[in-house]
Formats: C-alpha cells, sequence, structure tokens
C-alpha cells in the first residue's frame, strides 16, 4: 500500500511521504489564495473554493481565513456556511451534510497520533473519519475529535470538545461533551 492507502485505510503512515506532502502543498497555495480574496472578488474567491472542495453542494459558503490538510477528503453538503477561521484535518473523509452551520473558530481533526510514545516518536500517525449529519449546527470554537458521527439536527454548544459520536436531534455540549437535552424536531 502507499502512504496515502493507509492514511485513508486508517492505518498508521508516513505523513512525509513525498505525494502526501505535494497535496497539501497544492491545498495550501489554494486556501493561501482564497484567504487573500477581498469580498470584492467575490466570483473568483468561490471559484477557488470550489478547487478546495471539490464536488461541493451548491450554496458553500466559507468566512476567511480557512485551513485544510488536503481537501480533497472533504465531502461538503448543500448550504453549507462555515465562519471564520474554521481549521480541518482532513487525513481521513471528513462528511458534511446538507444545511449546516459553523460559527466561528470551529476545529475538525481527523488526524490523531498513537499513545504509546515511542511509536509517536517515530513521526508515523493515522487518522479517523468524521460525520456531520444533516442540519447541524457547530458552536465558536467546538472542536470536533478523530472518529466522531454527529447525528442530524445536532447542535454542538461553544467550547464543547466532542470526543464521542452523538445521536440525532441533541444539543449537546462540555469537555468533554454530554447531552445536555433533546430536541424536539417535530
Amino acid at each position: 500500500m502507499t502512504e496515502k492507502q493507509k492514511m485513508l485505510a486508517g492505518e498508521m503512515y508516513n505523513p512525509s511521504d513525498p505525494e502526501l506532502m505535494k497535496e497539501r502543498h497544492r491545498v495550501r497555495l489554494l486556501f493561501h489564495k482564497f484567504n487573500s480574496l477581498s469580498e470584492e472578488h467575490m466570483e473568483e474567491r468561490n471559484k477557488v473554493l470550489y478547487e478546495i472542495f471539490e464536488g461541493a453542494g451548491e450554496n458553500l459558503f466559507v468566512e476567511p481565513p480557512f485551513h485544510c490538510d488536503y481537501g480533497s477528503n472533504i465531502k461538503v453538503g448543500h448550504n453549507v456556511f462555515m465562519n471564520f477561521n474554521c481549521c480541518i484535518l482532513d487525513v481521513a473523509t471528513v462528511i458534511i451534510g446538507d444545511n449546516c452551520m459553523f460559527a466561528p473558530h470551529v476545529q475538525i481533526y481527523t488526524a490523531t497520533h498513537p499513545i504509546e510514545y515511542k511509536l509517536r516518536n517515530s513521526g508515523k500517525e493515522y487518522a479517523k473519519p468524521i460525520t456531520i449529519g444533516n442540519n447541524v449546527w457547530i458552536g465558536g470554537g467546538a472542536i470536533i475529535c478523530p472518529g466522531v458521527t454527529l447525528g442530524n439536527n445536532t447542535v454542538v454548544a461553544a467550547g464543547a470538545v466532542v470526543t464521542k459520536s452523538f445521536p440525532d436531534n441533541v444539543v449537546i455540549g462540555g469537555n468533554p461533551a454530554k447531552v445536555i437535552k433533546s430536541i424536539n424536531n417535530n
């Protein structure tokens, strides 16, 4: 397996692999361009945005600055809004459903490292995918950790650290996040 195949399969891989470094460099050039374009250049900014998020749904709006690892591992639905300073470490797949809103400083991390120091010091890492359902609102400064799935209609409180998955129709918050209440969406 190539290092990229290992990475996408959730196995330990070497992030210094030349192919992976090239892909990260490509997207860094794109989001640097995106982040530097003013609102006077919205058409060009949107074009660059859809180069970062190939195949994204309609009505994607991202406030710069934005940062990610690859871009190509992020699957975005329709009507998605990401506010200032969103960072998505998309070493594994990140799926974002329709009608999602991210407040400022939302962090989504698929990348992780071994807890055993000898293995961690080797420089190798791995990742776990993240899935965000439809109609999800993530509050400012929230962190979504590797391997998390957020159900449809979930609301994540500002500052929450989400370390495990949650079902549909709940408000979650805290560190680590827990269910604060259920939502009646009938």
